[in-house]
């Protein structure tokens, strides 16, 4: 299958406050306009859309998208569920998906392909969501005062050497709470909570703005090395602003832990709603999403990398190189995510 992403036309997609659905609507698979899945969407890149009208022109699926923020499109989906409308829910962090089992939006299903194409530590191991790209939790660190030789394991970072030295985004962010539920998970609750507040001891500053604003100020100087996901550097590398390229000429990249457990990584993942009134056509749209070529373009609109392992990844992501991933499954991240909060309000994380 060959993409010319200029030559497909994007269809039309209709945000959180402007769709109404008329309450006479009827579940059946045609819907009465032939064969649709409805997508309930996180993601907001134009390739994405150009996906789904492929998936149209090879199965004669409509795909009915609905784009929201993460929390708005779970509350939707609940207010929905006397007369359900969705069909797929596509969101970004494996804690979110969390939230949606949690709160039984989502149902369990059998898909040989996707079980075949998906790593087992990337997707729900009841089939209630699959992940479809990676996004790495990387250090960037500013490449004037720090050498890579100096940097290790995240564990490291709390260390003396580093304080005044570190900046992150606030806990609040599920990113930080996700990263905190991979350490419960790898080294118990007491050593998570020792590391964190060794963490906060080092902030160079208290933690503000988003991981965009913790790369510019490694490169600023205001601090040394940052935990950041890796896709903000390589958007920044890309970007026609020749500023946000003058940034990222001053910081270096670096996966930490690759001596011991790896890298922590975490998804982007879809999942069936539960009593979706199109479950089967649901999942021929999951299924092709993990197509080779699927992969590749889904993975590219955010430079992330492909969830299903031997897809070329972006030329943005080849210049990182090869690194060692963390194998936990990523549902513990969502299954940790209570204590890891409560863990980070006891550090003082803000």
């Amino acid at each position: 299958m060959v993409f010319n992403l200029s030559k497909i036309a994007l269809i039309t997609s209709v945000s959180f406050f402007s769709i109404a659905v008329a309450s006479g609507c009827t579940n059946t698979q045609t819907d009465g306009e032939g064969k649709i899945v409805r997508v309930y969407s996180a993601r907001h890149y134009d390739t994405d859309q150009a996906l789904y009208q492929d998936f149209t022109k090879q199965t004669g699926i409509e795909v009915k998208l609905l784009e929201s923020k993460d929390n708005e499109l779970l509350e939707r989906i609940k207010n929905e569920a006397s007369n359900p409308q969705a069909d797929v829910l596509i969101t970004v962090d494996a804690g979110r998906l969390w939230r949606a089992e949690q709160a039984n939006l989502l149902q369990s299903i059998s898909s040989n392909q996707l079980k075949d194409k998906i790593p087992e530590n990337l997707r729900h191991p009841d089939g209630l969501w699959f992940g479809l790209t990676r996004r790495v939790r990387m250090l960037v660190y500013n490449k004037a005062k720090v050498k890579p030789e100096e940097l290790s394991t995240y564990e490291a970072l709390a260390e003396p050497a580093w304080k005044g030295r570190v900046c992150v985004r606030s806990s609040n962010n599920i990113y930080n709470q996700s990263l905190l539920g991979s350490f419960i998970e790898s080294k118990g609750e007491t050593e998570t909570e020792q590391w964190a507040k060794n963490l906060v001891a080092n902030f160079a500053r208290p933690p503000k703005g988003g991981d965009v604003d913790q790369i510019k100020a490694v490169a600023a100087g205001q601090c040394d090395v940052a935990i950041v996901n890796h896709y903000y550097v390589a958007r920044l590398a890309q970007s026609k602003n020749s500023k946000n390229r003058a940034i990222t000429e001053k910081v270096g990249v670096f996966f930490p832990n690759q001596d011991d457990r790896g890298t922590h990584v975490n998804i982007s993942g879809a999942g069936v709603v539960a009593n979706a009134p199109n479950k089967e056509n649901a999942i021929a749209f999951m299924e092709y999403l993990t197509s080779p070529e699927a992969q590749k373009v889904f993975a590219e609109a955010n430079n992330e990398y492909p969830a299903v392992i031997g897809v070329e990844e972006s030329p943005a992501l080849k210049e990182y190189g090869e690194f060692k991933s963390d194998t936990i499954n990523v549902s513990a991240y969502g299954r940790n995510n209570p204590e890891a909060t409560k863990i980070a309000d006891r550090a003082g994380w803000q």
